[in-house]
């Protein structure tokens, strides 16, 4: 089992929001940005944590993200906004769209919010699960860099195109639904990648169509101008187990991200020095527009619990619901420590040196 050192979320903060500012990030974008990515780490989600300062540094120095842009309301009604991230820092923007789209619901009672020209967010459950704490049910969608094929075809055309769901539980932490469309998130081959791990066959296909398990091979050919070969969607190759279900939900998330937004979609995503192009959609409405708020959340909990208490299959002690295990993995975390993979460390370490920032692990 791989050892995992472990750091106190408050330093990881600290230090996360100085490396970012390194890059050239506002203090405000560094804040949000740190915030979210020190959250995924927490969740026990490291394949959106904070490794990814790596890639985030390459979108500033390659001019896909442009930190001190700062996004603008391009249209608005009552219930909607339409917001240009004007290739900006994707949880800036994020927090931007989704703190406008819940004072319009509070207000209006639902609330839809589009972007175009942003960039990578995050976790998606992080914007989605803003909205529970105001008695509301929020959803976070976005596209990506193109990293899969649809069903039929040969070519990486969308992306992972995550989707989320949060929905307010009576006195226990949200229902959270946060799933990439593909078998996996993008930034879990990277950490099978990065931890010099075989992938299962079943996530992705190579150049020429067949099974690969090798993922710094299907990593550095999702990055190439190789058009070929990439991520599977949920049910995998073909229709017999579903695979065009999985195609479906992303080409959903991108109509409702790029479509709706006027925006690039993910075939044309991080095309280089232009911006990253990233689209998002997100969504609020209150509770109570179904009746008492409260009764709501206590009939929410009812289901779920049923759910979790019911007979569990040979070999399993507990039946999950979404979201559940990663608030477990939260709490650890807040008390014990974020939990850190021996390359992110070295990642960390090689940034604390580049910019004379003080190292975590002294």
């Amino acid at each position: 089992m791989m050892k995992l050192k472990k750091v106190d979320a408050q330093t990881l903060l600290e230090f996360t929001t100085e490396v970012l500012k390194s890059f050239g990030y506002p203090q405000a974008q560094a804040d949000i940005t740190a915030k979210v990515l020190v959250e995924a780490d927490a969740r026990g989600i490291p394949s959106h944590g904070v490794a990814r300062l790596a890639m985030y540094k390459r979108n500033v120095a390659g001019g896909s993200a442009r930190p001190a842009a700062e996004p603008e309301v391009i249209h608005e009604t009552p219930v909607s906004l339409s917001v240009d991230g004007k290739h900006g820092i994707g949880p800036y923007i994020s927090k931007f769209t989704m703190e406008k789209c819940l004072k319009k619901g509070l207000e209006s009672g639902v609330c839809f919010g589009s972007v175009k020209d942003s960039n990578h967010f995050g976790i998606a459950g992080y914007w989605a699960d803003m909205a529970t704490s105001r008695n509301m049910i929020g959803m976070a969608f976005t596209n990506t860099l193109k990293c899969g094929i649809v069903t039929g075809g040969r070519e990486r055309l969308l992306g992972t195109n995550p989707i989320a769901v949060a929905i307010p539980r009576d006195n226990k932490e949200s229902f959270l639904l946060d799933m990439a469309t593909t078998t996996v998130a993008h930034g879990k081959i990277e950490v099978y990648g990065r931890r010099k791990k075989e992938m299962p066959i079943g996530w992705a296909v190579d150049e020429y169509g067949k099974n690969s398990s090798d993922a710094r091979h299907i990593e550095d050919l999702i990055l190439s101008k190789e058009p070929f070969g990439g991520q599977l969607y949920l049910g995998g190759e073909g229709e017999m187990l579903g695979g065009h279900k999985g195609y479906g939900l992303a080409l959903l998330v991108e109509l409702l991200c790029s479509g709706l937004s006027l925006g690039t979609w993910s075939r044309y995503t991080f095309q280089g020095g232009e911006g990253s192009g990233t689209a998002h959609f997100f969504a609020v409405f209150r509770l109570d527009l179904f009746g008492d708020a409260e009764k709501i959340k206590k009939h929410v909990d009812s289901i779920l619990t049923e759910i979790q208490n019911s007979e569990r299959a040979p070999g399993y002690d507990r039946i999950y619901v979404h979201g559940e295990k990663e608030w477990g993995n939260r709490a650890v975390s807040i008390k014990d420590g974020v939990p850190l993979d021996a390359a992110t460390c070295t990642l960390l370490e090689g940034f604390a040196k580049d910019y004379n920032i003080p190292s975590l692990f002294n």
